[in-house]
């Protein structure tokens, strides 16, 4: 989740967060918005990696996670990814001797703007890593400023499963976020409430789990609250939906809502099979909107 200060309709301080827009060919969620995101790389772990990481050691991140090594992966993963998909890069100008970095990246120059443009390409191309990027413009990846806030993992009926942590920061103010063109179609800066109203009004699609994720900030007032509330997430539960049929319509349950441990312990008796219909259901819920053409 990648936020910054807004206003609200009458004129307050309010928060807005980046969504972006899937392709509506995508084999999974075509069309529904969602945050900057993706897949953890081999390239985003090693002491490499974390030579150009401050604030956290991998040891540290593992901690937050919950897993015995390589957390700090993540926290790479969602920048890479956040400046892949948005072209927003989070990170610091190193200060040659000195125990403190600069300040966050700025591209609004033109001529700098134009350069990371150009590595943005080339990372999502393949011809570049983000570690080179740091390396050639002697930045280093603001780890500390980012928190992990929520675990999902997609229910077993999606055309692809995913196994999901999120992460909250507040946007550089001198960069401009922009969706790549292929996996995203549009970027919108939208308040939390009015992002939840619109996809209740079933103008826009938001997967559940960003629904949540939309309601745990959509209280706050500030990017300053958002990241004091973040830095003081100490656990988080990890959330397993179960999918259900009612009335036709797929009705989704998550720990918390009624009838969650009943659904979880039929599921479990019933073993790994799962109703055709069902599966149907849900791709025609999940997958392409549309043809590549």
């Amino acid at each position: 989740m990648l936020i910054r200060d807004g206003q609200d309709e009458e004129g307050g301080s309010s928060v807005e967060v980046c969504m972006l827009r899937r392709n509506l060919a995508s084999e999974f969620v075509a069309g529904a918005y969602v945050f900057p995101g993706g897949s953890v790389d081999p390239e985003d772990h090693g002491p490499q990696v974390e030579a150009l990481c401050r604030g956290r050691s991998d040891a540290d991140a593992s901690a937050v996670l919950g897993v015995e090594s390589g957390g700090l992966a993540y926290w790479v993963a969602a920048l890479r990814e956040c400046f892949e998909e948005s072209g927003v890069m989070l990170a610091r100008h190193r200060r040659a001797g000195s125990g403190d970095d600069g300040d966050l990246l700025d591209t609004s120059d033109p001529a700098v703007a134009t350069r990371f443009g150009t590595y943005r390409d080339a990372v999502n191309d393949g011809r570049m890593g983000l570690l080179d990027i740091c390396r050639r413009e002697d930045l280093v990846l603001a780890v500390d400023d980012v928190y992990y806030v929520s675990h999902w993992i997609t229910p077993e009926l999606a055309p692809r499963r995913y196994d999901t942590r999120f992460f909250i920061t507040a946007a550089p103010p001198g960069q401009v976020a922009h969706h790549d063109d292929t996996e995203t179609i549009a970027t919108i800066w939208v308040r939390p409430t009015e992002a939840l109203s619109r996809e209740s009004r079933g103008e826009i699609e938001l997967l559940p789990p960003t629904i949540a994720n939309l309601r745990s900030i959509e209280g706050f007032s500030s990017t300053r609250q958002v990241m004091a509330w973040a830095s003081q997430v100490t656990h988080v539960t990890t959330i397993l939906p179960i999918v259900l049929v009612e009335d036709g319509h797929i009705l989704i349950l998550r720990p918390g809502d009624e009838g969650y441990e009943e659904a979880l312990a039929d599921r479990l008796a019933s073993g790994a099979e799962i109703d055709p219909a069902l599966a149907d259901l849900a791709r025609q819920a999940w997958g392409p909107k549309a043809s590549p053409a």
